[in-house]
């Protein structure tokens, strides 16, 4: 391999890798949603401060984790 392309890999895992990691952090200045916009249920004031930008219930966002666990997409 040459210098170039280990150093063009090496740019590419880091610039993932800070993705990942921002994808992963909270905004607490996020406004959460006041009801799930799967069913509709009402959004507890306790899962909506402790994740801000939330827009699901804990039951739909549980079916999506696991749908996506089952394609292979989490």
């Amino acid at each position: 391999m040459t210098p170039e392309i280990i150093d063009q890999a090496s740019a590419l895992e880091e610039m993932m890798r800070e993705n990942a990691i921002q994808a992963h952090r909270l905004d607490h200045s996020a406004v959460s949603a006041t009801h799930c916009i799967e069913c509709d249920e009402a959004l507890s004031d306790e899962r909506r401060k402790a994740y801000p930008g939330c827009t699901m219930c804990v039951a739909c966002r549980e079916v999506i984790e696991l749908r996506n666990k089952q394609r292979g997409l989490s």
